[in-house]
């Protein structure tokens, strides 16, 4: 239970922070994407259904704080979130380096998905600009923050049986 309170906690307040606060750290108009790394996180720790629940509350915090129409977050969240947990379930993903490149990649499908979304709404708008100079750069911008938010993540949900276990290995 306290978990569960810990867990909509924590991903309701990176909604947020990544819909306000995090303007201070923009570069050339890109950033990175706090509620993905969630959803990846609890796709590679806990797997598919926690990391699609987290889609469906953060993405939901994003959609009623941002300027989306209700559903294209949690849509992208869910799919991405239930893809990498299937992923990761055969992948090896203790290495750090591991954990960069699925999120590089899953935050690349999650921007074309998006886009591809917003392009059937408002077909005149530039879907391959915007990937090359949204989905991309953001992508490389989120994976960079990858091994400071899994940290700190890790510390929140570990309980002291992994960690024994992970001494123990």
């Amino acid at each position: 239970m306290r978990r569960n309170l810990l867990w909509a906690a924590i991903v309701i307040a990176a909604s947020l922070i990544q819909m306000t606060w995090l303007d201070a750290i923009r570069i050339q108009g890109v950033l990175p994407d706090l509620t993905l790394l969630l959803v990846l996180y609890f796709a590679i720790s806990d797997g598919e259904e926690r990391a699609m629940f987290t889609g469906v509350l953060g993405g939901l915090c994003q959609d009623v704080t941002g300027n989306a129409v209700l559903g294209h977050n949690i849509l992208c969240n869910v799919v991405v979130g239930y893809a990498m947990g299937r992923a990761s379930r055969r992948l090896i993903t203790e290495h750090p380096a591991v954990k960069v490149a699925v999120v590089f990649l899953a935050t690349v499908i999650h921007g074309i998905l998006f886009t591809c979304i917003q392009y059937v709404q408002t077909p005149y708008m530039s879907a391959t600009r915007t990937i090359l100079a949204t989905v991309l750069p953001g992508a490389f911008y989120t994976a960079l923050a990858t091994p400071v938010v899994f940290y700190v993540l890790d510390r929140c949900f570990r309980t002291e049986e992994d960690i024994l276990q992970g001494e123990a290995l």
